[in-house]
């Protein structure tokens, strides 16, 4: 089944060019556009999508707003936050409400597709390392991580998950990862799996978020 689409942008001419993109492609398919949030999840309502391309700058309901009430939603299809870099401080708040990773406007196509691919499977799509370089910039806005993490199911993790959420959250990749700890990669997406269940995370960049709000790691990608 091709990956259903939606383009929510207030420029006609920029979602005609990613329509253009992404028809191009066997598995996948847009199935819906709008010029706002409001409509977006409006059109939501009635529409089945597996992945949105959110812009963050519209009017009535911006991007990051639109993709926290999208996200609190059962069974929430995934957001991709479209940014530039004059913008990135909508990329952190797009992370904090709940999208899967955040891309640039003027990405190369392939790029674009690989990673509606990726969030569709269930990956994040950015590097960690880049998400964590956005929340160092941005690490004002976060607690300052002195003395215990306060997510309470932290708690629930063992030392094998803690240590694995560390490097998560200091952008390690799986491969990295499993070489780091002398692990099959298997074993760290068994582990990297159980800490978004017990977490109830939706996907890695999210740990990096939480990682960084309880202070297990600082600034810069140091742990605490």
């Amino acid at each position: 089944m091709a990956i259903r689409v939606m383009l929510v942008d207030d420029q006609v001419l920029l979602r005609t060019g990613f329509r253009m993109v992404l028809a191009a492609q066997p598995d996948m398919e847009v199935v819906a556009e709008a010029g706002d949030g409001a409509e977006a999840i409006e059109t939501l309502r009635s529409t089945a999508v597996d992945v949105v391309l959110m812009d963050v700058r519209m009017p009535r309901l911006d991007g990051v707003e639109a993709t926290r009430r999208i996200c609190a939603q059962p069974n929430a299809p995934k957001v991709l936050i479209l940014t530039t870099f004059d913008l990135d401080e909508y990329a952190f708040s797009g992370l904090k409400a709940g999208a899967s990773g955040f891309m640039l406007k003027d990405v190369p196509p392939a790029e674009l597709l690989a990673a509606i691919r990726s969030v569709h499977s269930g990956d994040a799509v950015v590097a960690p390392s880049t998400t964590r370089r956005l929340l160092d910039r941005f690490s004002p806005m976060l607690p300052s991580g002195t003395g215990e993490p306060q997510h309470k199911d932290i708690a629930k993790l063992t030392e094998r998950e803690r240590e694995v959420m560390l490097l998560v959250a200091q952008g390690l990749s799986n491969g990295e990862i499993a070489a780091r700890l002398v692990l099959s990669e298997a074993t760290v997406k068994t582990h990297v799996g159980r800490i978004l269940t017990k977490l109830s995370l939706r996907d890695r960049v999210q740990v990096v978020v939480l990682a960084y709000e309880t202070g297990l790691v600082r600034a810069g990608g140091g742990a605490a």
